[in-house]
């Protein structure tokens, strides 16, 4: 049992868990646009400031992941 827990804890630094996080995240947007869109419709300043900080928030992640995967590739490729 410990070992294939291991092995999950290490699929999220591997490329693929790194590659199924940013898709997880950018599944994200999708609800982050809807609720922006009717935010704007209702004018309703508190819910665009929301909307506001949860697309800073994915990019956010998304830009912690590229780079993971940027150190990822400078690692396989100093092997």
């Amino acid at each position: 049992m410990s070992g294939k827990l291991e092995q999950a804890k290490g699929f999220k630094k591997s490329r693929t868990g790194l590659y199924v996080s940013i898709a997880g995240s950018l599944f994200g947007v999708v609800g982050t646009v809807k609720r922006g869109r009717q935010a704007r419709k209702e004018g309703d300043l508190l819910k665009m400031l929301d909307v506001t900080v949860s697309a800073v928030s994915i990019a956010t992640t998304v830009a912690l992941l590229v780079r993971d995967i940027r150190q990822l590739d400078d690692v396989l490729a100093d092997d």
